[in-house]
């Protein structure tokens, strides 16, 4: 158990100049999936309720409804549960005195997205999810630049066409592949072929926002074929559902969440150069409503959205499972958590106004 006496250094830290603990990271993060789906499963206050799309649900409540929260959660994400969380360290369930907290004023998607990645709010010029390039360079790309490594070898895959601006902040500096668009890589893979022609036979009801399905077996067909050292993986279908009112849908959408997790879990455990080696951080770029009136929506005017959730996976890090009363942390403290993780000095990523969360490991 992740305890408060553990977290009272929390954020404060110093690099200590030791051997890295992992070589590569892999951040995978799904869109504005709240903190209670993940923590108490399906959420008896949307349950029957036509407004949340649930009218016609039975056959899913049926399956997911259980009065303990535990076994609700298990029966939504069974590996990441049973199977995944025993292994790390799982923050931000507020029932048991864990709190993750955006910084951002905003609470939209690219403020979100530009916290984690650049471990800083820019509520003066990211202020909502319009296109524009980040002025700031991402984590990822001060990995890319101090490891010495091709645009090819720090990859990005998402749902959302927005993270050719989020992402980084010089065009092309990271191999990104995100939103309607065919992969150039792996140039001989049938598979990603095929796939980029399908997704522009399977449209989603967003048009700047494609299926998961087609970003994950992209994603996943690169990760085996290419090998790059690190890469971002992002999904967007369990905000989309939930501004539909498609509460439905978005426990489908945490369902198909968890089997990729355990897909790509399965690989990089199996694969010589990931396996053991490799840090896998999941989180989410915003919250939502914590009931029926609001639970689809989020921005500065939706109580509650600020809590969001993240797990840290991998070498180096206890298997602690769910954190229980532990100090507050922050959006912003994510990035600088995966440079330390990764033995680098994160005092040299300029500007960072988080800290590591330093009770991982």
């Amino acid at each position: 158990m992740l305890t408060r006496r553990a977290f009272l250094p929390l954020l404060a830290a110093p690099f200590a100049g030791a051997a890295p603990l992992a070589k590569h990271v892999v951040l995978f993060t799904s869109d504005g999936v709240r903190w209670q789906d993940l923590f108490t499963g399906i959420d008896p206050k949307l349950m029957g309720q036509k407004q949340a799309g649930m009218g016609d649900a039975r056959a899913l409540e049926k399956a997911l409804w259980f009065p303990d929260p535990v076994q609700r959660r298990e029966a939504l994400m069974p590996f990441f549960w049973k199977t995944l969380a025993p292994t790390g360290i799982v923050l931000g369930n507020l029932r048991k005195g864990s709190s993750l907290q955006v910084s951002n004023r905003y609470r939209v998607s690219y403020p979100g997205y530009s916290e984690i990645l650049t471990g800083r709010t820019q509520d003066d010029v990211i202020r909502g999810n319009d296109s524009i390039q980040n002025p700031t360079p991402s984590f990822l790309q001060f990995l890319k630049r101090k490891q010495n490594l091709r645009s090819e070898q720090v990859a990005v895959f998402a749902s959302w066409d927005n993270f050719h601006y989020s992402a980084e902040n010089k065009r092309g500096d990271l191999y990104i592949n995100a939103g309607y668009e065919k992969s150039r890589l792996p140039a001989d893979s049938p598979w990603t072929n095929e796939l980029n022609t399908l997704q522009f036979d399977a449209r989603f009801i967003e048009d700047n926002a494609r299926h998961d399905a087609f970003t994950f077996e992209l994603a996943l067909e690169y990760l085996q074929k290419v090998q790059p050292e690190h890469l971002f993986l992002s999904f967007d279908e369990t905000d989309d559902w939930a501004h539909d009112h498609r509460y439905d849908r978005v426990l489908e959408s945490l369902q198909y969440f968890d089997r990729s997790l355990e897909r790509l879990w399965s690989f990089l455990q199996s694969s010589p150069k990931y396996a053991n080696s490799t840090l896998l951080v999941l989180t989410t770029d915003h919250g939502r409503g914590g009931a029926l009136a609001d639970f689809s929506d989020h921005g500065p005017d939706v109580a509650g959205d600020q809590q969001i959730w993240a797990a840290f996976f991998g070498p180096g890090i206890a298997g602690e499972g769910e954190a229980h009363n532990t100090a507050p942390a922050y959006q912003r403290d994510i990035a600088p958590t995966i440079l330390q993780l990764l033995g680098f000095d994160y005092r040299e990523y300029q500007g960072l106004q988080g800290r590591p969360i330093s009770g991982i490991p």
